[in-house]
């Protein structure tokens, strides 16, 4: 069981929540090449459970490792909405999406996730909606469109596909907003490994694909599900949680407007795709809006308050609450 530690200093903590998103969004990105190779080969339920499947089972060792007991009862509510939600139904509503439209459509349908993400955390967790987040994620949105419409193919669509993507946009903002108030009670590590737990549990149903797939597959899919598992999930998706857990859901929300631009990037270095002018146009208006929407204003009362946003519901005391242990 972890002890009791003094928190970090502010600046640290900033320093360190900055760099586990980086992490994240990083991962995510790489996740573009690896979902593609593997979905050659397993059907969208099929991928997703696998991939969690791997995930929890890794998530589960460095539990056991670290000694972490069971979530407190106050966190479980936040850790199942997002374990259903956003690792369940967002994995496989999505890869049967991307099936069905073409890179370029998915991406722009999807990233109306953030712009939900601070609708929803306004409402419902009393995030503020400063000017500068705001404007980054204005120019963000309009980054990931021009990058979508430079992917695009000519007649890869269809209304189902865009549909798809669309709940998978709803089911991604929804789990981050639930995953909010949980990381008040229980630690980053606890709350990815409930939440994909409950996801795989979700996934069940696809356990006769998976078997069937996974015996003809080659096994390049395979390791590209078992790579999607380890990192963009078990390591990204804490990485992702302990961030989420010193900031807004907001920014959080806003910050992965910085996938796209790496999307094009690990698309032409690891695929040989060279990308446009409008492509590396938009890759570079995704950056700048992530940049905008980080910065601080420069009072020190603004910066301290976006550290530890008001959460509506989470920020009562609980006599459950245990301290967030530090990740490295």
């Amino acid at each position: 069981m972890n002890t009791s530690r003094p928190a970090p200093p502010a600046g640290r903590t900033r320093l360190l929540a900055a760099g586990a998103a980086t992490v994240t969004v990083g991962l995510w990105a790489s996740a573009f090449v690896s979902i593609r190779s593997a979905g050659e080969a397993y059907s969208p339920g099929a991928l997703a459970l696998g991939r969690l499947l791997a995930g929890a089972l890794a998530l589960g060792a460095v539990c056991l490792i670290r000694r972490e007991g069971w979530p407190p009862r106050a966190a479980w509510p936040g850790i199942a909405i997002s374990g259903l939600l956003w690792f369940g139904f967002y994995m496989v509503v999505l890869n049967w999406g991307e099936q069905q439209v073409d890179a370029g459509t998915a991406a722009l349908v999807v990233n109306i996730g953030p712009i939900l993400i601070a609708l929803l955390g306004s409402r419902l967790l009393g995030d503020p909606m400063p000017p500068r987040l705001l404007a980054g994620m204005a120019v963000s949105f309009a980054g990931a469109v021009a990058v979508g419409l430079s992917m695009s193919g000519e007649g890869g669509s269809s209304v189902l596909g865009v549909v798809l993507c669309l709940l998978a946009a709803v089911g991604y903002a929804g789990g981050v907003v639930a995953q909010k108030p949980a990381l008040g009670r229980a630690g980053a590590l606890q709350v990815t490994t409930f939440g994909c737990l409950v996801g795989a549990v979700a996934c069940l149903p696809f356990a006769g694909q998976l078997v069937t797939e996974a015996a003809k597959a080659p096994a390049s899919a395979t390791l590209n599900m078992i790579y999607l598992g380890l990192f963009p999930t078990a390591l990204a998706f804490t990485t992702w949680a302990y961030a989420l857990a010193r900031t807004t859901a907001s920014r959080m929300g806003a910050t992965t407007y910085a996938v796209p631009a790496l999307v094009v990037l690990m698309s032409w270095l690891f695929l040989g795709e060279v990308p446009g002018p409008l492509t590396l146009a938009g890759g570079a208006l995704c950056l700048a809006g992530v940049a905008v929407s980080r910065s601080r204003p420069r009072a020190g009362r603004a910066a301290a308050s976006e550290l530890v946003p008001p959460d509506a519901g989470t920020a009562a005391a609980a006599p459950e609450r245990r301290p967030e242990p530090e990740q490295a």
